[in-house]
């Protein structure tokens, strides 16, 4: 007996210490990106960039050159060179000869740039993109270009690597504002550059300034998500700005998104050069009276989350693309250090109040469904960059739905936090859509990984009594308390389902509890958790005032997020039976982890390792599937994201079959709020899973 009182010990203990190493493992790298010792280039190897002796043309443009006797002018002037070829091709026009042009130019521009003669690399690298889009796109030649020559490809990475050259020089001396004009100057052109913004979500004050794809390599998130085609990825940073715009509230400092800029020229003339200057790096508006060649071209700074191609000559042309980096760019900034934030939201709560509520890596969209995805326990919204990269690169998916994130105290009581989420929610509702006219913010989908499903189930469950009679069998209106702290009370325990969440996602729930809230974490979690001192004196405070009111035992006591996932509270019987808005359709994924190793002899007998199968299963629910992960992996993994992605466009299939309407006044509900009444949001019903038919249980190995 006594050796099995010290295993049982030993054993919570050990749990304890699992718990510290599950759940803290939900705080991820903050080291998302580094800089690269050289920029990505496709041309790196072709052209010898980094040969010690520099950069060389390849040998077929060699016997170009040598076809015309100019081999020996490779050690003249450049510029002298690409003018003597150029004439030959005005005499015999040939694809052939404009590449080499395009080559002659670029490694002439590299190798200026390693002499830090930057105005002479610009002129060449500027000349190499003219090059390099005459050859792809030019129908002046009689031969079209044969996309299965290699010329073809190294055309493209030269047209990308010489735009990108052109970019890094404009950049550091100046800017490539949107809805600007700058001049800038070929070996054989003045170019009148305007830029234009091809976005419906960005503005033009958005823009910040901008960092290059290239320069950075990936290690926070497994996938990297590119398309390849013609243009330079960006990282733009956006900038913050005043205003009545009430979507500037839900996007964080220093956010990051991607551009591709894609030049496009116009077709060539010449014009005498009024207002033009012949240095290239000038905004247009002086003068200088001379006449020149001058070309017209436009830098396209396009949006790849809208579209990832454009129409050149008839053509429809793939752009180069770079999803995941400007993603792990924004997320290595030292202020969204995951650990940091999840700690505090556990440990110390209030020191993430000022943090709490809805974040927006995206434009906000009113024609696309949001997706909100609630963290769990001892974590933060970076936990969810695995999926939302992955989800991202579904042209599918990124076309009609948007992402949102929650960010929440996970050391409070889920309860609270629960509460504050509904607030937030009605509360974005009101400022984004005040008028309820946006179809598309009622088929919101809710995807809550651990506690953070439980955040979830609470937006969708109808409270009546059942909540409050966990903590007194006495009327809430004979309760004695400040308006504040009775308010409070009212929108924590009384609620009714929000009518626009259509679709929720349970990962890892603990349903009815985890083993590891047991006598020691509970323990060990009051002695770590800081819980707000607002709450504790207003619970001290009501206890006092109501002496005999409150039931023994009521969760009124539960201090900590540990204490109310414990298999014991009142509080999760209630929400499992606690009728749900008919509209909701719930689906569920639940984790099997390998017992293997260690952790595996002090695991429960089944589950994820922190939520038994027993916990972690629902009935009645749309769609529920198994997948071998353990706690802190199971919404990274793969199958889970996949089955994510398989909802997400279910709900798009149903809702083409059963359209929401366009009037508002058609899908009117009124939401009834406690203590006061409010307007509801408007809610399309959509058909629900039939209740009398067995749930699908599937296991994915």
């Amino acid at each position: 007996m006594r050796n099995r009182t010290r295993y049982s010990g030993f054993r919570v203990l050990l749990q304890a210490l699992l718990l510290v190493l599950y759940v803290g493992g939900c705080a991820s790298t903050n080291r998302w990106v580094s800089v690269r010792q050289t920029p990505r280039n496709p041309l790196a190897d072709t052209l010898g960039l980094l040969n010690p002796h520099g950069p060389k043309p390849t040998e077929r443009t060699i016997q170009t050159l040598r076809r015309y006797d100019l081999e020996g002018n490779l050690r003249g002037d450049r510029i002298l060179l690409i003018s003597k070829l150029d004439q030959i091709d005005q005499a015999e026009p040939s694809r052939e000869h404009v590449y080499a042009l395009a080559e002659l130019a670029y490694t002439g521009a590299q190798r200026a740039d390693q002499a830090k003669k930057r105005e002479r690399a610009l002129e060449l690298y500027s000349t190499a993109v003219v090059y390099a889009y005459r050859y792809l796109f030019d129908g002046e030649y009689q031969v079209a270009s044969n996309p299965y020559d290699p010329l073809f490809r190294r055309a493209c990475d030269l047209y990308n690597a010489a735009l990108e050259g052109t970019l890094r020089i404009i950049l550091a001396g100046g800017d490539i504002k949107p809805g600007t004009t700058r001049i800038v100057q070929t070996t054989n052109h003045e170019c009148q550059l305007d830029i234009e913004l091809h976005s419906k979500g960005w503005h033009q004050e958005d823009f910040d300034r901008y960092e290059f794809v290239s320069d950075y390599e990936i290690h926070g998130l497994r996938n990297h998500y590119r398309n390849y085609g013609l243009g330079v990825p960006l990282i733009a940073i956006r900038k913050q700005h005043a205003g009545t715009d009430p979507r500037e509230k839900y996007y964080p400092a220093e956010l990051a998104f991607p551009i591709t800029a894609f030049l496009r020229l116009k077709p060539a003339q010449v014009v005498r050069s009024k207002g033009l200057l012949r240095t290239s790096l000038t905004p247009a508006g002086d003068p200088a009276p001379a006449s020149r060649h001058r070309l017209h071209a436009v830098l396209e700074l396009q949006d790849p989350l809208e579209r990832s191609s454009v129409e050149v000559a008839g053509l429809d042309v793939s752009l180069e693309t770079d999803l995941s980096t400007p993603l792990a760019f924004f997320l290595s900034q030292p202020a969204l250090d995951d650990s940091k934030v999840s700690t505090l939201g556990l440990l110390k709560p209030e020191k993430v109040e000022k943090m709490v509520g809805l974040y927006m890596l995206e434009p906000f969209r009113k024609d696309k469904i949001p997706v909100v995805m609630v963290h769990g326990l001892w974590s933060s919204p970076a936990t969810w960059m695995e999926m939302f990269n992955d989800l991202r690169s579904d042209p599918q998916v990124r076309d009609n739905f948007q992402f949102w994130f929650y960010l929440y105290p996970s050391g409070e009581p889920f309860l609270f936090s629960a509460a504050k989420m509904r607030k937030d929610l009605r509360t974005m509702r009101s400022q984004l859509d005040p008028s309820h006219q946006d179809p598309a913010l009622d088929q919101t989908v809710l995807v809550g990984h651990s506690m953070g499903g439980l955040v979830s189930e609470l937006q969708t469950v109808e409270s009546d009594n059942r909540f409050w009679n966990t903590l007194s069998e006495h009327p809430f209106a004979e309760l004695k308390s400040d308006p504040e702290i009775k308010l409070a009370l009212a929108q924590t325990f009384f609620f009714d389902p929000n009518p626009s969440i259509q679709q929720i996602i349970t990962i890892g729930t603990p349903f009815r509890g985890s083993d590891f809230s047991n006598d020691f974490t509970r323990w060990l979690g009051h002695k770590l958790i800081r819980i707000p001192s607002m709450i504790m004196h207003g619970r001290n405070e009501l206890i006092a005032r109501n002496p005999g009111y409150f039931r023994k035992g009521a969760p009124i006591n539960v201090n900590t997020s540990i204490d109310s996932l414990s298999p014991k509270s009142p509080l999760l019987p209630v929400l499992l039976t606690a009728p749900r808005g008919p509209w909701v359709q719930n689906h569920n994924i639940v984790g099997q982890a390998p017992r293997k190793g260690l952790t595996g002899l002090f695991m429960s007998t089944d589950g994820d390792g922190v939520v038994s199968l027993e916990s972690a299963k629902l009935d009645h629910v749309a769609s529920q599937i198994i997948v071998p992960a353990d706690h802190t992996s199971i919404h990274r993994h793969p199958q889970a994201i996949l089955e994510v992605r398989r909802i997400l466009l279910k709900h798009l299939d149903t809702l083409r079959h059963f359209p929401y309407p366009s009037n508002p006044r058609d899908r009117g509900v009124q939401h009834a709020m406690l203590p006061q009444t409010a307007p509801g949001v408007s809610s399309a019903r959509l058909p629900g899973p039939d209740a009398a038919s067995a749930p699908t249980t599937t296991t994915l190995k």
